[in-house]
Order: C-alpha cells, then sequence, then structure tokens
C-alpha cells in the first residue's frame, strides 16, 4: 500500500563534465515537476566529472532537496551510472535523460502519464525533429536500423535518452559498457513486452562540449549487438510449477 512518504518517481540523469547545464537542468526539472500528483526525487549521477560539475550539483541539491547527489568513485561510463541510478531510485517509476540539456523534462510528465494510462512497462521517447548534426543523425540511423535488424525489435529511437520505466523492468538487468543503448531488448530479455513509444521533444546542445563520436558510439555498438542477440537467444527465466 502507498503512504504519503513513498517516492513514486525517479529521474536519474547521469553527468559527466556538464557544470554549465546543471543548473539550468536542475531549475527545469523542478519546474517540470512544480505541480506533479506523487512524491518525486532526482537522482544525479556523477560519473567522474573532472570539472566543476559536483559544485554545481551540490548547490541545487542545497538549494531543493528533491535533487540528490550521487558521485561514484571515477569515471565508468553513461550505462554504469544509469544502473547505478536504477539501483539506488526508490521510485515506482524510473525516468531517464541526459545531462546535456537536449532532452526537455517537460516531457517527464507527459511519458508517465502515457504509461499509467496504457499500463505499458516501458515508454521510450523518440526525437521527432532531431536536433544534431549530419554526422550524429546518419550514425543513429544506421546504429538503430542495424539494432532492430539483427534483434527483430522495432525501436525507432533506441538512442533517445528519455524514458519511463517501471522499477521492476530494470532490477535485475545485465550491465555492461553501452548497455543504455538496448534497454528496450534488454528489458524484453527479462520478460516485459510492453514496450511503447511517443515522439519528445528534443533540443539542440547549446552548453558544454558533446561525448559523442563515430569511434565511441557507432562501431562499438554495432558491436555490441551480437553480443545482445546471443544474450536473447540464450537467456532463461525458469518459474515454479503451481501447487495442486
Amino acid at each position: 500500500m502507498n503512504t504519503q512518504n513513498d517516492i513514486y518517481l525517479s529521474v536519474i540523469i547521469p553527468v559527466k563534465n556538464e557544470e554549465e547545464n546543471i543548473p539550468i537542468l536542475g531549475k527545469e526539472v523542478s519546474e517540470a515537476l512544480l505541480h506533479f500528483p506523487h512524491k518525486w526525487e532526482c537522482l544525479w549521477i556523477n560519473d567522474g566529472s573532472t570539472d566543476n560539475s559536483e559544485q554545481a550539483l551540490e548547490s541545487l541539491c542545497a538549494q531543493d532537496n528533491h535533487h540528490k547527489l550521487i558521485n561514484l568513485a571515477q569515471n565508468y561510463g553513461q550505462s554504469a551510472a544509469m544502473y547505478v541510478g536504477f539501483q539506488l531510485a526508490k521510485g515506482k517509476i524510473l525516468v531517464t535523460l541526459d545531462g546535456d540539456g537536449q532532452n526537455d523534462p517537460k516531457d517527464i510528465p507527459k511519458l508517465v502519464n502515457f504509461l499509467e494510462k496504457h499500463n505499458a512497462d516501458v515508454v521510450n521517447g523518440y526525437r521527432a525533429k532531431r536536433q544534431d548534426n549530419f554526422i550524429r543523425k546518419i550514425a543513429s540511423k544506421i546504429g538503430n536500423g542495424f539494432r532492430n535488424f539483427i534483434t527483430k525489435d522495432k525501436i525507432r529511437d533506441v538512442g533517445c535518452s528519455i524514458r519511463a520505466i517501471r522499477k521492476e523492468c530494470v532490477q535485475n538487468i545485465f550491465l555492461f559498457k553501452g548497455m543504455h543503448r538496448f534497454l528496450p531488448t534488454l528489458i524484453k530479455i527479462q520478460g516485459y513486452k510492453k514496450i511503447l513509444e511517443t515522439p519528445v521533444n528534443h533540443r539542440p546542445r547549446v552548453r558544454g562540449k558533446t561525448k559523442y563520436n563515430i569511434n565511441n558510439r557507432l562501431w562499438v555498438g554495432l558491436f555490441d549487438t551480437f553480443g545482445v542477440l546471443w544474450m536473447r537467444k540464450r537467456k532463461v527465466l525458469p518459474k515454479l510449477r503451481e501447487k495442486k
């Protein structure tokens, strides 16, 4: 039974070297959830930042106790930071988004409402009007197409980081570098099948420096796809026989 003190929603934001974006994005999250009818938290996973991100997050958390800082011992990558957020989140519903300001926090209530309305396991956002350069758009199209072809999924924008997930869907998920690019498929492997999509706003990066390049995203992601395919084919989910 839910109580008034139960946290219903956990927003999870991995960040590395985003000191310029943190104050603005933090304010946007708070404003987007100002009238949210349930208790919420926002977990910022500081993934080994070497700039003033930690200080910016400490200031944000001091101003608004909805926001909580989790410092990793070193830089482990976005997947590991997201996984830590999954494990530490107290909410029943989790929403993930990037720390670069390109995801719009105004979409958070919309995703949660869509998930609840359709009783879905996951609602994945897709960037209807993507605000990225030509190289990133092409690389994303190739990566999405290849992943869907190999895994037989039909997720149009796996690279979109903003999504709503029921917490139980990711409690036993397998962690590896690049995990976040395969979340819908990995969640299906766990036995959760109702994965829906809805368009979300996408904004250009106006502060900070992108961590994206072809070598650290496209090629690695293509190789990882075969590992996920093997995992899906070999996964076993045993059930106990019901007593007569």
